[in-house]
């Protein structure tokens, strides 16, 4: 058996995009940073997001059904930051300038990427959540560069550009 300590050390190895996380709708308006998120099929485009059920968000996203997985931009750490720890929800928001496609979710007007999604399934494993989510609508920016989490640690791809 593998233990906890060795499994969470193993996987800080394991490179991942950094992806903001938001919802809105009669749950109320959520987000968290994540870096468990992939892909799971191009038909119907879906993506796959891991959600800890103990998440003081947890029941925003399950009550709303709808989300947007927002890939952070390398001149993103502090506003990661901001959504990864306890600020409280308004003053997240309040960091960055925000958007709408067709779910209601926000989308961040400068993020590399943003799939709007409805979460179509959910699924328990151990102590979290995985969504399954159809992206309905999705806006790109062609202009920045991608920001990963390796080894406990951000770093940017490529060089750094202003937000």
């Amino acid at each position: 058996m593998v233990e906890k300590q060795e499994y969470r050390d193993a996987m800080a190895r394991l490179g991942s995009a950094v992806n903001i996380i938001t919802t809105d709708g009669p749950g109320g308006r959520a987000g968290f940073t994540a870096s468990a998120v992939c892909s799971v099929t191009d038909t119907p485009p879906t993506l796959l997001v891991c959600l800890n059920r103990s998440a003081s968000v947890h029941a925003a996203f399950t009550h709303n059904q709808v989300l947007c997985v927002n890939t952070l931009a390398d001149c993103h750490e502090s506003l990661s930051n901001l959504f990864g720890g306890k600020t409280p929800m308004k003053q997240r928001f309040e960091a960055a300038e925000w958007a709408r496609l067709a779910t209601g979710s926000p989308i961040l007007t400068d993020a590399l990427v943003s799939f709007d999604c409805k979460v179509t399934q959910i699924t328990s494993v151990g102590t979290h959540d995985i969504l399954f989510c159809e992206a309905v609508a999705l806006r790109r920016n062609d202009d920045s560069h991608g920001l990963v989490y390796f080894d406990r640690r951000y770093h940017p791809l490529m060089r750094q550009t202003a937000c």
